[in-house]
C-alpha cells in the first residue's frame, strides 16, 4: 500500500466517488432515451428498473459496517468495485429487461459499499482535524462523476453499450487503484473513545423527521434522475446528445451544494430545507413547462443539481450530528431513506408517465416537493453539543460539517476526543 496524505486521500476518494456513485447509479437516466428505445421498455418498466439501484443500495448499506469491520476497507472497496464492473458490464450487454434489471441492481451493490469502505479508511488514514473537508471533497465525486458521464452522451449518444463497456473499464482501474491505496485493516474506532450514549426520546424525535424529509426528497427527485433526458428528448424533440448538457449542469451546479450545506448549519438549516427544496420541485416543472428549450432546460438542471446535493449535504450533516458516537448510523439514515424515497417514486412516475404523460407526472411530483416544503419548520434544526450549564467557548466553532465529525468520538466523560493526540499514537 502507498501511504497518502490527507488531500491526496481526499482527491482518490472523490475520484472512487465519481465512479461508484457517479457513473454506476446516477447516469442511468442519461440513456434512458436510447435503452428504451433499443430494448423496447415502456416508462412503467423503466420506472421499476430505475427502482432497483436504490434498493440494492439501501440492502447492501444495511451490512456495509459489518462488511468494513470484517473485510477491512481495503477489501470492501475492491469488493465494491468488483460488483461496479460486473454490472456496468452486464448493462452494456443487456438484451432485455432482466438483464438490464440486473445490471443496474448490482451497480446500487456496488453503491452501498463504497462510501463505508471511504469512510473506514478515512478514520485510518486522515487526520481527524480534516475528516470535514475531506468528506466535502469526497463527496463532491458525485458531481465529477455525472460530467465526466456528459461527454460519452454528447458523442455517443446512440453508442450506450460501448459508453458502458467504458465505464466498466474505468472501474476496474479504480479497483486496482483500491488494492494499491487504501489500507487492509481500518481503525474505525480509536481504543480511547468510549461507547456512545443511548439514543433519547430527543434523539428519536429528532431522527424521524430528518428520516420523513429525506425520503420525501428522495421521492420528489426520482422523476428528474430517471425520466429528465428522456422528458427532454419525448416531449421537447431535443436530440439524446443534448440531454447530456443537462447532466453537465446538474453536476458542475451541484458542487456547490457542499458549502450550501455547510452554510445551512451555522445558519438556519429548516429555512435552507425549505428553499432548497422549492428549487428542486421549481426545476421539475420548469422542465415539463419547457423542454423544448435547451438554455431553460439547463437552467433548470442546474437549479435541480444545486438543490439536490445541497440537501444531500444537509441531510448528512444533521444525521452525524443528532449520533455523536455512531459512526456507522448517523451518516447512514438519511442516505437510506434518501434511497428508499427514489425506489418508491421511481415506479410511480413511470406508471404516471404511462398514464398522464411527461408534463402532468412531473408537475404532479412537483406539488408533492412544494407541499413537503411547506413542512420545513418541522426539520431538525441547529443541535446544541454542550449544556446550559456548560456554556460554549467563544473560540470554539460548534457548526458546519468538521464540528459534526469533531464530536462523532467522544471520551469517558463525554467530550470529544481531541485530534491533536494521533501524532503521538502514529508509529
Amino acid at each position: 500500500m502507498k501511504a497518502l496524505s490527507n488531500m491526496g486521500f481526499a482527491l482518490f476518494g472523490a475520484a472512487l466517488v465519481a465512479i461508484s456513485y457517479g457513473l454506476a447509479r446516477f447516469a442511468f437516466g442519461l440513456f434512458v432515451p436510447s435503452i428504451s428505445a433499443e430494448l423496447s421498455l415502456t416508462s412503467y418498466l423503466v420506472g421499476i428498473i430505475g427502482a432497483l439501484p436504490f434498493i440494492s443500495f439501501v440492502l447492501s448499506t444495511l451490512v456495509a459496517p459489518l462488511a468494513a469491520d470484517r473485510l477491512g476497507a481495503r477489501n470492501l472497496a475492491i469488493l465494491s468495485g468488483s460488483f461496479g464492473v460486473g454490472g456496468l458490464a452486464l448493462i452494456s450487454q443487456s438484451s432485455d429487461a432482466l438483464s438490464l434489471g440486473i445490471g443496474v441492481f448490482i451497480c446500487g451493490v456496488c453503491t452501498g459499499l463504497m462510501m463505508p469502505a471511504l469512510t473506514a479508511a478515512m478514520q485510518a488514514l486522515v487526520s481527524r482535524a480534516m475528516h470535514g473537508r475531506v468528506s466535502s471533497i469526497m463527496n463532491a465525486g458525485t458531481s465529477i462523476g455525472i460530467i465526466v458521464a456528459v461527454p460519452t452522451v454528447v458523442f455517443l449518444s446512440d453508442a450506450w453499450r460501448l459508453t458502458y463497456t467504458i465505464f466498466a473499464a474505468l472501474t476496474a482501474m479504480g479497483v486496482v487503484a483500491a488494492w494499491y491505496f487504501i489500507p487492509s485493516v481500518s481503525r474505525v474506532i480509536p481504543a480511547n473513545a468510549a461507547p456512545p450514549p443511548p439514543i433519547t426520546r430527543s434523539q428519536w424525535s429528532r431522527l424521524i423527521r430528518l428520516t420523513i424529509f429525506a425520503f420525501a426528497m428522495g421521492f420528489v427527485s426520482a422523476p428528474y434522475w430517471l425520466f429528465a433526458p428522456d422528458l427532454a428528448v419525448t416531449l421537447g424533440a431535443l436530440s439524446p446528445g443534448h440531454t447530456g448538457w443537462l447532466w453537465f449542469a446538474v453536476g458542475i451546479a451541484g458542487l456547490g451544494g457542499a458549502v450550501i450545506s455547510d452554510l445551512a448549519d451555522r445558519n438556519n438549516p429548516p429555512i435552507t430545507q425549505a428553499l432548497m427544496l422549492m428549487m428542486l420541485s421549481s426545476s421539475l416543472a420548469l422542465l415539463a413547462a419547457s423542454p423544448s428549450q435547451l438554455a431553460l432546460a439547463i437552467f433548470s438542471a442546474m437549479v435541480f443539481g444545486l438543490a439536490y446535493m445541497s440537501l444531500t449535504g444537509l441531510y448528512l450533516m444533521t444525521g452525524i450530528r443528532l449520533l455523536p458516537g455512531r459512526l456507522s448510523m448517523g451518516p447512514v439514515l438519511p442516505f437510506m431513506a434518501c434511497a428508499l424515497g427514489q425506489a418508491v417514486g421511481s415506479p410511480v412516475i413511470g406508471v404516471l408517465v404511462d398514464r398522464l404523460g411527461y408534463a402532468d407526472a412531473f408537475s404532479i411530483f412537483s406539488v408533492v416537493g412544494i407541499l413537503v416544503a411547506v413542512l420545513s419548520p418541522l426539520y431538525p434544526g441547529h443541535i446544541d453539543y454542550l449544556t446550559e450549564e456548560e456554556p460554549q467557548p467563544t473560540e470554539v466553532e460548534d457548526t458546519g460539517l468538521q464540528a459534526a465529525y469533531d464530536h462523532q468520538l467522544l471520551d469517558e466523560n463525554g467530550d470529544p476526543i481531541k485530534p491533536v493526540a494521533e501524532d503521538a499514537e502514529a508509529p
